[in-house]
């Protein structure tokens, strides 16, 4: 018997079932090594998660692991209630990679979104916007717009949004554009190769200019480029998506509950107090001054239980590290003690750099310890502008602060409040008055990049792999020349 002929519509059933097999047998495949799922991270107790070794995502800081993003996922992973594993990539399309197989939960590595990125991962809401600057030493002249690149060598990290934005300029706009691309190097090694004038520009986001630029006095941004993007958390494409939305509502606690904003002033609210030519200064007074003062940091800090670098900070922004020191008020010496503090402390002379090292320091440490109810850093800076402007100054500043709504303990607040301590308004209502408010905020974070470089002085010297003009265009697999475009 003759079967009958199979219908058009019959035919399209068929074929679409098919095509979803064949989809579904693609996904599985995709989705095979994805162990990393919402319900797989709360059976394992574990978040593992991928990041970058970078001043600005995860680093170790003396015996502390370290990083605006290495804080995100911890609280992201105490949110979840589970465990947090970090893996770190040695460059941007193994990381990438790592996600998009299922081997890891999602990458918390200063990321920005973009078309490219997109196709191969997931992205979380953005927690942060971000501007490229182009940055160049300061030597030469400054380059006024992209035209400015073709005279220079340019080298950016492969696989960036830096280089994918390259790639689409030399495509639309500018064909003759040639740059070189290094899949090995870190924004601060690159930034650190425009410093010694090995290579003339670099392309860095805004954040990572910010924290970097203090320590590498010669190098300067010359304009933003592009559009502002945002930096989000990325996920396996091919997920449940349980675990993306949880991302999203932690997000979106941070955001009210204040928290994104007070780790985001922990990390870069401080970074635009200190030029160039500060940096230049605090780093030749440093090699000038600071060794015949060191031990005696070291020694009180030891007994305090304090850092010695940040006693070393305290002191330079009081005198620059000069033991003979006064003001106009009458302070005086290394640590630039009052006569009232110095008595209280046992200091009999002031100008000896030995007693005011040692009296600053207990003073300090009585401070600190003033402020044990308050967790770090906050417990710190609160400290510290109570060393400047005076402890009652500090309180009313928080009485202030818990007034209009925000948190006595936490420094974000309070900064804000101080400087309405010299507004007749607000200093008439409190206990101890007028205060130079704007000082103490200035002071805080005067001493936060001081103590950034203290410690930023004292790493090794980085190995670089490429050194010198002639090794960028000598064979290797990290370094990729982007020839101009051939125009017909």
């Amino acid at each position: 018997m003759q079967k009958a002929p199979i219908s058009r519509s019959q035919w399209l059933i068929k074929v679409c079932f098919f095509l979803c097999l064949i989809c579904a047998v693609i996904i599985a495949a995709l989705t095979s090594g994805n162990q990393h799922q919402y319900k797989d991270v709360l059976d394992g107790g574990v978040l593992k998660i991928i990041t970058r070794n970078s001043p600005t995502t995860y680093f170790q800081d003396r015996d502390e692991q370290s990083g605006f993003e290495y804080e995100l996922a911890t609280l992201f992973a105490q949110y979840l209630g589970v465990k947090l594993e970090v893996e770190v990539a040695d460059t941007l399309d193994e990381l990438i990679t790592e996600v998009e197989t299922g081997n890891v939960a999602l990458a918390a590595a200063g990321l920005t979104i973009n078309d490219e990125r997109s196709q191969r991962v997931v992205f979380a809401d953005g927690y942060m916007d971000v501007t490229q600057r182009l940055v160049y030493r300061t030597d030469r002249k400054r380059p006024k717009d992209l035209q400015d690149l073709l005279d220079g060598t340019l080298v950016v990290t492969a696989n960036s949004g830096h280089a994918q934005y390259l790639r689409k300029l030399q495509k639309d706009f500018m064909p003759q554009l040639t740059w070189h691309e290094r899949d090995d190097a870190e924004v601060a090694e690159l930034i650190q190769m425009v410093e010694n004038g090995e290579i003339d520009f670099t392309m860095v986001d805004s954040n990572e200019y910010e924290t970097l630029s203090a320590f590498y006095p010669n190098v300067k941004s010359a304009f933003k480029v592009g559009q502002e993007r945002e930096l989000a958390w990325a996920f396996p494409k091919y997920s449940d998506q349980k675990l993306i939305k949880e991302a999203r509502d932690f997000f979106h606690l941070m955001r009210v509950s204040g928290l994104l904003n007070q780790l985001t002033e922990r990390y870069y609210g401080h970074l635009d107090h200190i030029d160039n030519v500060g940096t230049l200064t605090f780093l030749r007074q440093a090699d000038e001054r600071l060794n015949k003062y060191k031990a005696l940091f070291e020694q009180e800090a030891d007994k305090h239980d304090l850092d010695w670098r940040l006693l070393a900070a305290i002191g330079y922004q009081e005198s620059h590290w000069r033991a003979r020191a006064k003001s106009r008020t009458g302070v005086r010496g290394l640590m630039m003690l009052t006569r009232t503090t110095a008595k209280e402390m046992g200091v009999k002379n002031r100008l000896s750099p030995e007693q005011s090292i040692q009296g600053g320091s207990a003073y300090f440490a009585k401070l600190h310890k003033r402020y044990d109810h308050i967790n770090e850093p906050d417990r710190t800076w609160m400290a510290l502008a109570a060393y400047n402007v005076g402890a009652g100054h500090v309180r009313d500043a928080q009485k202030i602060t818990e007034r209009q709504g925000g948190d006595p303990e936490r420094w974000m607040d309070v900064k804000e409040r101080l400087p309405l301590l010299a507004k007749r308004k607000w200093y008439k209502k409190t206990r101890h008055g007028y205060a130079r408010g704007r000082e103490p905020v200035k002071y805080v974070q005067n001493i936060r990049r001081f103590y950034d470089l203290l410690v930023w002085r004292e790493q090794p010297e980085p190995n670089y792999t490429m050194l010198g003009e002639a090794s960028i265009f000598t064979a290797s697999s990290n370094i990729k020349m982007i020839p101009p475009l051939t125009v017909n």
